[in-house]
């Protein structure tokens, strides 16, 4: 899978040269704090990262650094041991995975920027290889200078780029080295452009999120508005239908009421039955309103805590009859009942 080029860079120097070299902005923060860690004695790293082949162009990221256990000085002269390679490749493999040692870093108190003769022998120690990186810092003005290796020899880069990206990978090696190599992962940069830039990109990031959070409140609250609309209509029609149950029920048992007591007189305390009977067979005489076949135990009479269910169990000994209550009342949803409320039952 082809590399995608940073998109959030800054130019370092005049970048002239075929081969790119892109140092991201953690280690760049690496590197100016072991400065402030230089008292008298060199400290030094080895770089990570990878290379990149595009068209006819070498780009060299670096996006770690290890720093080296030991850097030792005698008279003029730096000295790297082999242990300290060695070790260098082990951390390597616990906190970058797949990346390789590209070059080192160094930084003396009180040596000129140049890759003098002993500088030049360690790399071709370690280094041999063409388009290796080393990077000399100057511990009072933050002056840096980038050479790469070419013709058996180091020679001087005009410039380099910062590249700002997440890098978990050399956080994590900070956060767990910072012990030892009295460093974190926090920012003490004195660049101010770096810093600068770094709250721009993050500002960019908070207004996007807030937007999209903003889109989403904004959504949800339509959402919510269209739900209570629909209940508050389904609540309406079902309330409408209930009353005209109501009304149909309590015309219903007015009917009722009236039919018997046209059929049963009282006179001094004693009930007379208005006999229909003739001689032969009896005459049935079919009520002109058939509402009037519906008697007072076909209807129940709505009580404080009744739902459908227990309607249905009171009557008829379970539950099975919730839906027929339903339909008989045109009731679409059977919570929708409430006291003093008449119910026809099936």
């Amino acid at each position: 899978m082809k590399k995608q080029l940073p998109k959030n860079v800054r130019q370092i120097g005049n970048v002239s040269d075929s081969s790119k070299i892109y140092v991201e902005d953690y280690v760049d923060t690496f590197f100016n704090q072991l400065c402030d860690k230089t008292d008298q004695m060199p400290i030094g790293a080895f770089l990570v990262g990878e290379k990149v082949q595009e068209e006819d162009q070498d780009l060299i990221y670096i996006y770690g650094a290890i720093r080296m256990s030991e850097v030792t000085m005698k008279g003029q002269d730096i000295h790297v041991q082999d242990t300290v390679w060695k070790n260098a490749c082990e951390v390597c493999k616990q906190y970058f995975e797949n990346a390789e040692i590209l070059g080192w870093f160094l930084t003396v108190p009180g040596q000129p920027l140049e890759a003098n003769h002993n500088i030049k022998k360690i790399h071709e120690k370690f280094f041999s290889r063409e388009k290796s990186i080393f990077v000399l810092k100057n511990t009072v003005d933050r002056e840096e200078q980038f050479y790469i290796h070419k013709y058996q020899d180091l020679m001087e880069c005009g410039g380099h780029y910062i590249y700002y990206e997440k890098n978990l990978e050399m956080q994590n090696y900070m956060i767990a080295s910072r012990k030892n190599n009295g460093v974190t992962p926090s920012e003490t940069i004195e660049d101010r452009v770096t810093k600068n830039f770094r709250d721009v990109i993050k500002e960019k990031m908070e207004k996007n999120e807030e937007r999209h959070g903003t889109r989403f409140i904004y959504a949800a609250s339509t959402f919510l508005v269209l739900v209570v609309f629909v209940i508050g209509v389904t609540m309406i029609n079902n309330y409408d239908k209930m009353q005209g149950v109501q009304q149909s029920l309590d015309t219903i048992s007015k009917s009722v009421s009236n039919k018997e007591g046209d059929k049963v007189m009282e006179t001094g305390g004693e009930v007379i039955e208005e006999e229909k009977e003739q001689e032969g067979d009896k005459i049935l005489e079919e009520p002109e309103n058939p509402e009037a076949q519906i008697l007072e135990d076909d209807i129940y009479v709505v009580e404080k805590g009744d739902t459908l269910a227990t309607i249905s169990r009171k009557v008829y000994g379970d539950i099975s009859h919730v839906e027929a209550i339903c339909k008989m009342n045109g009731l679409e949803n059977g919570n929708l009942i409430f006291i003093g409320q008449k119910l026809l039952l099936p």
